[in-house]
């Protein structure tokens, strides 16, 4: 057992497409002795950037406590171990157990943040999600299956905002999810649906809301799916952003004074 184990990097690897990786994420992982991927999700191309000699070890089989054990068994022998999660770990990734695991057997960590799929898919569709004047929040996240989530974060309260709503890990729950954002927003807003978003076969779409659990379960939707709720995917033509209007003046174009910071007191 090494007396100073090397840090675990947990390390995004984005949506799918090798190229959408951080350039820290593919030093990490081209640096890596010791690769556990989440082989169900993460392409095997990024994996592939691993050295020859890397251990790879797949875990789309394991529990969390075996990925964890083996994770410890390799950083306590002096390995440099990379946690390879699909997106970024910091969304739905387990990274919180994962991380007092190893705070507990005093083992460092790095966390490596990756392209988020809801990232991916907007630009895909070459649409921005905060329009002004129209929508300027963006919420991620997901129906409560097995799961569960907070009541203060049911779907109900997160749709009453009518923001931009990114949901994950909904697919399986489509017919009753549609049914809940009918409630709040109007039956035309546009949904996109992105399967495999950046990877080869990517299928992304936009659809009206009400035509979103009928084209879900047309194309067998069930994992790997990302809803993108949002006025945005169809903005008028007069939406503007005002910090690029020559009538806004700020710090960095002919700002007046007021437009400044008030300077610090003392």
């Amino acid at each position: 057992m090494s007396s100073n184990p090397q840090p675990v990097s947990i390390v995004g690897a984005g949506p799918g497409a090798p190229d959408l990786l951080t350039l820290r994420a593919a030093r990490a992982i081209e640096q890596a002795e010791v690769l556990v991927w989440t082989d169900s999700l993460v392409n095997p191309q990024i994996a592939a950037l691993a050295p020859e000699g890397c251990e790879r070890i797949r875990t789309s089989t394991l529990t969390l406590e075996e990925v964890m054990a083996l994770v410890l068994e390799r950083a306590r022998a002096g390995k440099r171990v990379v946690r390879l999660h699909d997106g970024d770990p910091c969304l739905y990734g387990a990274l919180a157990e994962q991380i007092c695991r190893l705070a507990d057997a005093d083992i460092p960590v790095d966390v490596v943040p990756g392209i988020s799929a809801y990232q991916a898919a907007a630009s895909a569709l070459r649409s921005e999600l905060t329009i002004p004047g129209l929508v300027q929040t963006i919420v991620l996240g997901r129906a409560g299956g097995r799961t569960g989530v907070p009541e203060t974060e049911s779907l109900a309260r997160l749709a009453a905002l009518r923001a931009s709503l990114c949901l994950y890990l909904s697919a399986r729950h489509v017919e009753a999810v549609e049914a809940e954002l009918l409630q709040h927003y109007p039956a035309d807003t546009p949904v996109a649906i992105g399967y495999r978003v950046s990877w080869p076969d990517e299928w992304i779409t936009v659809v009206p809301l009400t035509e979103m659990a009928r084209i879900t379960r047309e194309r067998n939707l069930i994992r790997t799916t990302l809803y993108v709720v949002s006025p945005a995917l169809t903005p008028p033509g007069a939406a503007r952003s005002k910090l690029y209007s020559s009538s806004h003046r700020h710090l960095f174009r002919g700002g007046a004074p007021e437009d400044d910071p008030a300077p610090a007191a003392g």
